[in-house]
């Protein structure tokens, strides 16, 4: 007889696995869907990612194994695009760690920097592995409350004392999901200067960063003189080449946690596959004119459901990154109830704030990354079918 363990009881089944069991029935039922509800890019990765793919599948050598720290000449490529873009010094060998996707690295992140009953310090509304990862270490979530009158970033001072305390791992994320909020230099330097006086390692979840939009770049956490004193930023190809399924990622900034996190990698995998890694070199180091026409695409359709939202009454911002939007629920309804009541009234999939955390009551999450016909298909029936009130 199997007996499920504590800390795997504590955490429930992943989001988007329900949602996605939840699509599966109504398809099954003649609905027609529109998930609007996961960040899965619908654009199709660049050709020559993955000529350079097809190229590397061709040699016998590449089908061994890679080294746990993956190819030096991803980790290269990863510190000579720091370099080009926020002009940050990296040493492959040392501050550049190869990931099965940033995912693997957040959630490993944790077990490699808490001790049990450790506190972990989690943005709110905030993405769900954190919080999960936190559990599987057996460590203590707490959560740090973004509100939009502080612009979705979290306020340090507010932190109890006792939970600075016993604090070992910040996690920051900006470009933000679900919010979509933008963090500048002056945020993250309060942030290390914050994580310095109280020895606590902020892991910043980058995965966003180069989906941006108006001229606006976002910065990295490392650009901040002191920041690879307490910092680790994770980077992911998944969002900013449309290789979500590829699962490849990095981590880079302290190499004493690096170290740490690379312990507890190499005694659980051996790396990506070496094509795959040396096709993400291509992606990183060829000129970006991909990137700047898929982010105009997100743009576009940003543009598009604003407009529709505006229409039937409904608040969001206008992005300055990611490709979600982040917009407030109509009076009257809980996060979950507007959710329910778009799916029923337009089979069109949005997530309820509170997935993302207790302080994402009074929101919901709509993700740009479905065909463009698909959106529009999406924003004619928010117009035409839902109608507000209690």
């Amino acid at each position: 007889m199997f007996i499920k363990p504590r800390r795997v009881t504590n955490v429930p089944s992943y989001l988007f696995n329900e949602i996605n069991r939840k699509k599966r029935s109504l398809i099954e039922k003649g609905v027609d869907v529109i998930d609007l509800g996961i960040g899965c890019p619908d654009l199709p990765t660049p050709a020559h990612i993955v000529n350079r793919l097809l190229e590397e599948m061709k040699e016998p050598d590449n089908f061994k194994y890679a080294g746990y720290n993956g190819c030096l000449e991803f980790r290269e490529a990863v510190a000579q695009f720091y370099k080009k873009h926020f002009n940050v010094d990296l040493d492959p060998e040392t501050e550049v760690l190869a990931l099965i996707g940033s995912k693997e690295g957040i959630a490993h992140f944790i077990t490699a920097s808490i001790d049990p009953n450790d506190v972990v310090l989690l943005p709110d509304p905030g993405y769900p592995t954190y919080r999960t990862a936190t559990y599987l270490a057996d460590g203590i979530p707490y959560s740090m409350p973004l509100l939009r009158e502080n612009q979705f970033l979290p306020d340090f001072s507010m932190i109890p004392a006792q939970k600075v305390e016993k604090a070992k791992v910040m996690f920051l994320n900006y470009p933000g999901n679900p919010t979509a909020a933008v963090a500048d230099l002056e945020f993250f330097q309060k942030a290390v200067d914050f994580s310095r006086r109280n020895r606590i390692t902020i892991a910043h979840d980058a995965a966003y960063q180069m989906v941006t939009f108006d001229g606006y770049k976002a910065p990295s956490i490392l650009q901040v003189k002191e920041a690879k004193e307490v910092a680790v930023e994770f980077g992911s190809l998944s969002k900013t080449y449309t290789m979500t399924g590829w699962r490849i990622g990095y981590a880079v900034g302290n190499r004493e946690a690096l170290q740490s996190l690379s312990i507890v990698k190499s005694n659980i995998d051996t790396s990506q596959f070496l094509p795959i890694q040396k096709a993400a070199v291509t992606a990183l180091v060829s000129e970006q004119n991909c990137v700047r026409e898929y982010n105009q695409i997100y743009r576009e359709r940003m543009n598009s459901m604003l407009t529709a939202l505006q229409e039937i009454g409904i608040e969001a911002d206008t992005p300055k990154g990611s490709f979600f939007i982040w917009a407030t629920v109509p009076e009257g309804y809980t996060s979950n109830e507007f959710a329910s009541k778009v799916l029923e009234q337009t089979g069109v999939i949005v997530t309820p704030g509170t997935a993302f955390g207790e302080y994402g009551e009074g929101y919901f999450r709509i993700s740009l990354s479905v065909p463009t016909k698909r959106l529009q298909e999406a924003i004619h029936r928010i117009k035409t079918k839902i109608t507000l009130g209690v």
